[in-house]
C-alpha cells in the first residue's frame, strides 16, 4: 500500500510570541523522536505555526509498521542451564532483558560450543492504532516557560487548546486531549475566515489554511512583512527600522499580517528620538520610519492582524494608542528637564543597588573613586581626568528620572541628553551614555578613554562587590550577568584602555574595605582574578587559539588578561609559522623541566662544563637579558623568537651530555643548568604544556 501523509494540528488561544518561536523550533525533533520510538518509518517532517496553532506534517508514513525478527546471542549454554536443563539466573536475566520468555531461548552450536539465543519477533502493527496515544503524548512533551489550566481541566498547555486536527491521509486519527477529540476540521483567521473549515486529506491542510487567510509559517509571514515594507519605503522615500527581536515577535502576533502607515503629531519630534523609538518598538511593536539622513519622522508602520477593509479604523486606533504613549514620554521629558542632572544624584539614595552593598548612591560614590584611580593608571590628566570623575558621579543619575523609570531601555541615553541640557561637557555626556557599553558580545565599546574608564569602573565595582558578598556566578547561573560585564571590561582593555586589571581589582576592593564591607579580602581577590583569567581563556579559545597554547601561557602564572592574550596570540602565531621548531622546543623544554631539581638553584660552575654545556649556558645567559628586554617592551613575538633560538643548544646538550652523571658534582651542576634554562621561559609560557610527543 502507498504511504500517506500525517497532519496534526493543535489549535489554541493566542500563544506568547517568543514561546511560540521556541516551541516551533523544537517540535520537529519531538515528533521525530516519538515516531522513531514507536518504530514508525517516516519521511520529512515539516513544522508550521501561527499565534493560534502548531502543526506537524509528516511525509511517507506507512499504514503499518514492518514485522521484524531480531536475534541476540546470550551466554554459553552451560552457564544458561543447570544439569537438569532448567534456565539459570543468567538465562532468566538475559531473556528478561530482551523481552522474551526464558523457555523460548534457543541453543545453537558455534564451533563446538553451545550458546543460547533470544529470537524476538515483532509483528506488523497498524500505524493508525499507534497514533492516537503517540500524538496525545506529543502535546504534553512540548515544554513552555509557563503553562496554565483552563475551565475544569487538569491538563496543562501554554494557552487553552480549542481544537485538534489529526489525519493520516483521509483517515481521522482520534487523538484525545483536554476533553477534545481530533477531527478533520480546522479554523481560519479569527476575523477574515473563522470557519470551521473541513480538511479532506492531510495533504490539503496547509492549502485550506492559506485559503482561510492564514499564513502558516514564521518565515512566510516575515517575508510578507518585509515585502510590504519595501513597497511603503519606495512610495514614501522613507526608511524603516526593523530590529530582529521586534520582528521575531511581530511575525508571531498575526496570522495574516498587513502593514499600514500611521502618524503622530510632529510636536513629539522635539522629544529625544530614542524615547519615541522605544515607545513604538518595545511597547507597541511598531516600526519607526526615518528620513534618508537618519532623522526620525512622525510616521510609523503598524503590522495589523485585522481586516484590511477597515484600514482607516485600524490606523486610527493605533495612532491613538501611540499618541498616549508619546504624551507620557513628552511629559516625563519636560518634567525631567526642570532640574539639572546633578540634582537627581541624591535621589539614588532611595534605590537599593544590592542588599549587602547599599544604595545606587553609594555605588555612584564608589564608581567616582575607582574612576579616579583608573584615570591615573590610564594616564588621563587635566580635562580628561576631570571629565571621567564628573561622568562617574552623574552616570546613574538618570535612573530616577521620569523618562527612564517609564522607558527603561533608554537609561544612559537620557543621561546624555540631560547632561548636555545641564551644561556638562560633550565628553561627560557621551561617557554617561556609553558607560553601559559594551552591552553584549560584539557591541561597540565606549568611544573615548573617558567613557571606557567610567564603564570599567561601573562594571568592576559590580563584579568585585558581588563576589565579596558571595553572589558570584555558579555553574550556568549568572543572575547579575557578571560574565557579560567581565567580557565587556576585557573588550575595553583590548580596545586601548591601558590599565592593569589586577591593580584595578585591588583598588575596587580597597574602596569596599574603606566603606566597611566585611569580607575575606585575599580570598575574594583570588576569586575575582581567577574569574577574569577564565573569561580570558574562553575568549582566546573562541577566537581560535589552541587549547594547549592557552594552557602553556596560563601555566607560567600570568594573571593580567592583556598579557595573557598577548603571549597566547604571539605564541600561536609563532607556532603556526614554525611549528616544527616550537614543537621540538616544547619537547626539549618538557624534558629539561622533568629532570631539573629546583632546590639546587641555578648558580652553575662553568669550570665543570663540557663544550655543549658551555654553549647552552652562554645561550641561556644571552636569552635571559634579551627576553627580559622584549617583555619590558611588550614585544612578545621577539621574546618567542629568542626562546626559539634555544632549540639548537638544548638539542646539542641532550645529544652529547649525560645529565645524571655518576659524579655528584657534575650531575648537580648539569641540573642547575637545566634549572637556568627552564627559568628563561618562566614569564612567557610553560612549553611543556604544548608537547605532543
Amino acid at each position: 500500500m502507498a504511504n500517506k501523509t500525517l497532519a496534526f494540528e493543535i489549535g489554541t488561544e493566542e500563544l506568547p510570541a517568543f514561546d511560540l518561536h521556541d516551541a516551533t523550533g523544537k517540535l520537529g525533533g519531538l515528533a521525530a523522536a516519538a515516531l522513531d520510538g514507536a518504530k514508525i518509518p517516516h519521511g520529512d517532517i515539516s513544522v508550521y505555526s501561527t499565534p493560534r496553532r502548531l502543526i506537524v506534517i509528516v511525509a511517507d508514513v506507512p499504514e503499518a509498521t514492518e514485522a521484524t525478527v531480531e536475534e541476540f546471542r546470550g551466554p554459553a549454554a552451560k552457564i544458561a542451564f543447570d544439569e537438569n536443563g532448567e534456565p539459570t539466573k543468567a538465562a532468566i536475566g538475559f531473556a528478561r532483558g530482551k523481552g522474551v520468555d526464558p523457555a523460548s531461548l534457543e541453543r545453537r552450536d558455534e564451533n563446538g560450543v553451545e550458546y543460547v539465543y533470544a529470537v524476538k519477533e515483532t509483528p506488523s502493527v497498524d500505524v493508525a492504532a499507534l497514533l492516537p496515544e503517540l500524538l496525545g503524548n506529543l502535546i504534553t512533551t512540548i515544554s513552555w516557560p509557563k503553562s496554565q489550566r483552563w475551565g475544569s481541566r487538569r491538563e496543562l498547555f501554554s494557552r487553552p487548546v480549542r481544537w485538534l486536527l489529526a489525519l493520516l491521509g483521509d483517515v481521522v486519527v482520534p487523538v484525545e486531549f483536554a476533553g477534545l477529540t481530533a477531527g478533520n476540521m480546522t479554523r481560519g483567521h479569527r476575523f477574515l475566515a473563522p470557519g470551521p473549515h473541513q480538511v479532506a486529506t492531510a495533504d490539503d491542510l496547509i492549502s485550506v489554511l492559506r485559503g482561510a487567510y492564514v499564513v502558516p509559517s514564521e518565515a512566510e509571514r516575515e517575508q510578507s512583512i518585509r515585502d510590504q515594507v519595501k513597497v511603503i519605503e519606495a512610495e514614501t522615500g522613507l526608511v524603516a527600522e526593523l530590529p530582529a527581536k521586534t520582528m521575531e515577535e511581530v511575525v508571531n502576533l498575526s496570522e495574516y499580517p498587513t502593514v499600514m502607515v500611521g502618524a503622530f503629531d510632529e510636536l513629539f519630534l522635539a522629544v529625544p528620538k530614542e524615547i519615541t523609538v522605544d515607545a513604538m518598538l518595545v511597547h507597541q511593536r511598531y516600526f519607526p520610519l526615518f528620513n534618508a539622513d537618519g532623522s526620525l519622522t512622525n510616521k510609523f508602520l503598524i503590522t495589523s492582524n485585522g481586516n484590511p477593509e477597515y484600514r482607516d479604523n485600524i490606523v486610527d486606533g493605533n495612532q491613538r494608542v501611540v499618541a498616549a504613549r508619546l504624551y507620557d514620554a513628552k511629559f516625563f521629558y519636560d518634567e525631567d528637564l526642570k532640574k539639572p542632572l546633578e540634582d537627581y544624584v541624591e535621589k539614588l539614595g532611595e534605590v537599593v543597588f544590592q542588599e549587602s552593598l547599599g544604595t545606587t548612591r553609594a555605588k555612584a560614590d564608589r564608581i567616582v573613586e575607582l574612576a579616579k584611580r583608573l584615570s591615573a593608571d590610564a594616564g588621563l590628566t587635566g580635562q580628561d581626568a576631570a571629565d571621567a570623575a564628573r561622568a562617574a558621579f552623574l552616570c546613574k543619575a538618570d535612573l530616577v528620572t521620569g523618562a527612564v523609570v517609564e522607558f527603561t531601555s533608554v537609561q544612559g541615553i537620557m543621561g546624555r541628553y540631560y547632561a548636555k541640557a545641564s551644561g556638562e561637557t560633550d565628553q561627560v555626556a557621551d561617557a554617561i551614555a556609553d558607560h553601559y557599553r559594551p552591552r553584549f558580545a560584539g557591541d561597540d565599546t565606549p568611544a573615548s578613554r573617558v567613557g571606557k574608564v567610567v564603564a570599567t569602573a561601573d562594571k568592576l565595582d559590580t563584579i568585585c562587590g558581588l563576589f565579596a558578598v558571595g553572589q558570584g556566578p555558579t555553574g550556568s547561573s549568572d543572575p547579575f550577568a557578571l560574565r557579560r560585564s567581565a567580557i565587556g571590561i576585557l573588550a575595553m582593555l583590548e580596545d586601548g584602555l591601558d590599565i592593569s586589571l589586577v591593580d584595578a581589582i585591588d583598588a575596587s576592593l580597597d574602596i569596599y574595605e574603606k566603606d566597611g564591607l566585611d569580607m575575606d579580602r585575599d580570598a575574594v581577590r583570588a576569586e575575582v582574578i581567577d574569574f577574569f583569567v577564565t573569561r580570558t581563556k574562553v575568549m582566546l579559545r573562541d577566537s581560535g587559539i589552541a587549547a594547549d597554547t592557552v594552557e602553556a601561557v596560563l601555566a607560567s602564572g600570568i594573571v593580567e588578561p592583556m598579557v595573557i592574550m598577548g603571549h597566547a596570540r604571539a605564541l600561536e602565531s609563532a607556532r603556526s609559522n614554525d611549528k616544527d621548531t616550537f614543537d621540538d622546543l616544547a619537547t626539549a623544554y618538557a624534558r629539561a623541566n622533568n629532570l631539573r631539581d629546583a632546590e639546587l638553584g641555578s648558580q652553575v660552575d662553568a669550570a665543570l662544563f663540557s663544550a655543549a654545556e658551555t654553549a647552552l649556558n652562554d645561550a641561556v645567559a644571552t636569552a635571559e637579558v634579551d627576553v627580559a628586554d622584549a617583555l619590558a617592551a611588550d614585544d612578545y613575538p621577539k621574546a618567542l623568537a629568542i626562546l626559539a633560538s634555544l632549540r639548537e643548544p638544548i638539542d646539542t646538550f641532550f645529544a652529547n651530555v649525560m645529565v645524571m652523571d655518576e659524579d655528584p658534582a657534575v650531575r648537580a651542576n648539569r641540573l642547575k643548568l637545566l634549572n637556568r634554562f627552564v627559568s628563561v621561559f618562566a614569564n612567557v609560557a610553560d612549553f611543556g604544556k604544548m608537547s605532543k610527543k
